[in-house]
């Protein structure tokens, strides 16, 4: 990556600090096989000299160009996008930030964090800069601390968690945006002069429209296997930005964070703020290892419970909805057990008795069992699961409330809404104030009284189907401006009291869909919930999309009736992630039953490869009429690959599929599984033995005679 110069104008306060500047003092946060290098200039400022592969003599470090500044204060002499943007308790809107002190630490076996101070010369004000370097997973995880150390409270209107600097000839962003039924669609577009920002303003569904996530390629776009990229994404279960500024010397900064909007943060005399961890990966072999680095990053080190394994659930919802009694649920157990799942999850509807639940427009907030529905409660419910031979898992959105509600009339300021203003409804509901620890307090009691209660539960789905609009705390009063900031961090502090008690319960995150998806949550979460669209077309752009930044163990994919392909094509596409059932299992064909019993049972026999092993995306929907992908284990002994066919034409033709991963030396045997009852393999190699070179480097004829649209397979591949 090349640099060019860059001049700094003279900071004239330096003049007069007693702080000593350290030219030529290089700190250097690296991975096996990334490095970021800063430096501190002579005006004591610290200065990003290099981001892109470790060089091999160290010495080199040494020589290079001193760069941009790491972290760019507001107010000064600089005209583009700060990192930070404060306002001191005298009104005076500027900041500059000096070299002070730096320590490194080794929070586990695995990493290295660097922790920079940076002080103010006329202000009580620090700001620590923290890099954390994973070095077998090739991730930096950066973050800031703010320290106030003046006597009144300031305001923190640009607070970003990382900012970094690149010189490339040219730059590619790639992108993923969605609705409710459409999230993770992918798009791609060269960045030219001038601003391009991702951002977030819904408080709660934050993903719901953008993701916190991009790519960005460096010089051309990059493809699976070649070209230099960055994956990025904010832990952060609320507002966002990225922003990316173009300058006119063709240099890029990237700034990335919590949105200012709405939200600049009153920060009180003596207190610290710390930013969410912006996340990212580097590679200069293109988009595939950027992933790779993320998922094992990913189970190592944040998802809860990353490397442990996961529960085949059936679901009720599709079969049901709101309509259900304890006989039915009793009925739909048992065919839990004959599918061979692991566990059956109740969904919505099951809660409120003054306004019971029979619709989307009561009962949120009064989280006691139906009486006219389940007589006997929850405790049967989980009995009769134990008696069957399964799990029991439930359904609850804690954060949410129906204005129908006991809640709602016992608690009105407990609500997130604008006085003397209409109320604004989305999905017949309106958002509590998190922000208020009252409030955070019942989410929490009411999560521990149905766990405390049903030692027995084994699986909850933490559901959150709003955005947040006409928004006011009551809690707040003068300080409207931190609500989107302290509903998040009580939602943590409430996530963190609720697994110090119950540490490996799995949870899934759910939001109305994938409208949650980021690392902070799944520090306490097993898995979420990728899209309330289970059509197994659009579920494999979906997946696709959230194969690039998460581990297949934590994407939740169900086999459902939506859709109108085949049982076997909407079961082949859903094993792509953490497999699971919401569909009516009485309805099923002897051979559908047949099927998906043998697919669950090959799906467990293989689900450490596709969990834990690493992913290699072969063709990508979005450049042909298929998608074709495999996961491929730590010693290469076992690989899966799943191959879809989708809108594939009347004879078209297509290629044989050259595999990745494999150890060229060992030799595979390839054979087809999850075949329907009397259904011959399409795959042309079938049974056959090939060395782990041939087929990385000719192929495999995946459809051989039968090239259909919808239609797909699964191919095991044994190393002999």
């Amino acid at each position: 990556m090349k640099y060019k110069k860059y001049i700094l104008l003279p900071a004239l306060a330096l003049l007069t600090t007693g702080l000593h500047a350290q030219d030529g003092k290089r700190i250097a946060i690296e991975t096996d096989h990334t490095a970021l290098i800063l430096n501190i200039g002579k005006n004591g400022r610290v200065y990003q000299s290099y981001l892109g592969e470790r060089l091999a003599d160290a010495a080199d470090n040494n020589v290079l160009p001193q760069g941009k500044e790491a972290y760019i204060t507001g107010g000064m002499e600089d005209q583009f996008q700060p990192a930070i943007r404060i306002t001191h308790t005298d009104g005076n809107p500027s900041l500059e930030l000096i070299y002070a002190d730096k320590k490194v630490i080794h929070p586990d076996t695995g990493s290295t964090e660097t922790i920079i101070s940076l002080k103010d010369p006329q202000y009580p004000i620090t700001v620590n800069l923290h890099y954390q370097a994973y070095a077998h997973e090739d991730v930096i995880k950066a973050w800031t601390e703010i320290v106030n150390g003046e006597k009144g409270t300031i305001i923190l209107n640009d607070y970003a968690s990382s900012m970094l600097h690149f010189d490339a000839g040219s730059y590619w962003l790639t992108q993923f945006h969605g609705d409710w039924a459409y999230e993770m669609q992918m798009q791609e577009s060269k960045l030219t002069s001038g601003i391009k920002e991702i951002d977030s303003k819904l408080g709660t569904r934050a993903d719901m429209y953008q993701s916190p996530m991009f790519l960005l390629s460096l010089n051309k776009l990059s493809d699976e296997t070649s070209g230099e990229v960055m994956a990025g994404t904010l832990a952060w279960t609320g507002n966002f930005r990225f922003h990316f500024e173009q300058d006119q010397n063709n240099s890029l900064r990237v700034v990335s964070g919590i949105n200012p909007y709405a939200s600049a943060y009153q920060l009180a005399a003596g207190k610290t703020f710390t930013t969410p961890a912006f996340i990212f990966s580097y590679s200069a072999h293109g988009r595939g290892q950027v992933s790779r680095n993320l998922h094992a990053w990913a189970r190592n080190y944040d998802v809860m419970d990353g490397n442990k394994s996961r529960l085949v659930l059936l679901n009720n919802w599709e079969t049901t909805t709101f309509n259900f009694n304890e006989q039915r649920l009793d009925g739909i157990m048992d065919d839990a057990v004959k599918l061979g799942a692991d566990l059956f999850l109740l969904d919505d509807g099951w809660f409120g008795n003054k306004y019971p639940r029979s619709n989307d427009k009561a009962g949120l907030g009064d989280w006691q069992e139906t009486k006219t529905k389940l007589p006997n409660g929850i405790t049967h419910l989980v009995k009769q699961a134990d008696a069957k031979g399964t799990k029991f898992g439930i359904w609850i959105e804690p954060e949410m409330v129906n204005p129908k509600s006991e809640l709602y009339e016992k608690h009105p300021d407990w609500i997130i809404k604008l006085p003397n203003r209409a109320e604004n409804y989305y999905r017949n509901q309106l958002v509590l104030d998190l922000a208020n620890p009252k409030v955070a307090d019942f989410v929490f009691n009411t999560m521990d009284d149905l766990i405390g209660k049903h030692p027995g539960l084994a699986f909850i789905k933490w559901d959150c189907n709003r955005l947040m609009s006409n928004n006011w705390s009551p809690y707040l009063k003068d300080k409207q401006s931190n609500l989107y900031v302290d509903y998040v961090l009580n939602l943590y502090d409430v996530l963190k009291r609720l697994r110090a008690k119950y540490p490996h319960l799995p949870i899934m995150l759910c939001s109305g869909g994938g409208a949650r998806t980021d690392y902070e949550a799944l520090k306490y979460f097993t898995e979420f919930w990728a899209s309330d669209d289970t059509d197994p077309l659009e579920r494999v752009y979906i997946q696709w999309g959230y194969s690039n930044f998460f581990p297949s163990n934590t994407v939740t994919c169900h086999v459902t009736s939506w859709g109108k392909q085949s049982l076997k094509f909407r079961t082949d596409v859903a094993m792509m992630g953490k497999l699971g059932y919401d569909i009516d299992v009485s309805k099923m064909t002897p051979d559908e039953l047949a099927f998906s019993q043998q697919a669950i049972k090959n799906y467990k026999r293989l689900s450490s490869v596709i969990w834990f092993g690493e992913l290699y995306r072969l063709v990508s929907p979005y450049e042909a009429n298929r998608a074709v992908l495999m996961y491929v284990d730590g010693i290469k002994a076992k690989a899966v690959l799943f191959n879809y066919n989708l809108n594939i034409r009347e004879r078209e033709q297509v290629n044989r599929v050259r595999l990745q991963g494999l150890d060229p030396q060992k030799k595979y045997k390839v054979e087809e599984v999850n075949m329907m009852p009397g259904a011959k393999p399409i795959l042309a190699d079938n049974g056959r033995t090939y060395t782990g070179d041939y087929l990385m480097k000719i192929g495999l004829d995946l459809n051989g005679w039968h090239l259909k649209a919808l239609t797909s397979s699964v191919v095991e591949m044994t190393a002999q």
